[in-house]
């Protein structure tokens, strides 16, 4: 498995358009999630310090991607 495994946006729009469907965790501190104006549509808010106990709420039948700021 590759060291990194990050995808830009650019990377991302693609393979979003061709209909591949993703679970989508946006993991940005509650101080940054409150003063969003973007969010991804379908997202699951977990902040990144709650991330490993919301594991069991991830739905693992789609890639998943993190994001955060």
């Amino acid at each position: 498995m590759a060291d990194d495994l990050r995808i830009t946006v650019d990377e991302l729009r693609p393979r979003i358009a061709a209909g591949e469907e993703f679970t989508i965790i946006d993991a940005r501190s509650p101080a940054a999630w409150a003063q969003a104006t973007d969010m991804a549509r379908g997202a699951i808010w977990v902040p990144a310090d709650a991330l490993e106990q919301s594991l069991p709420r991830v739905p693992r039948a789609k890639a998943v991607l993190v994001y955060c700021t």
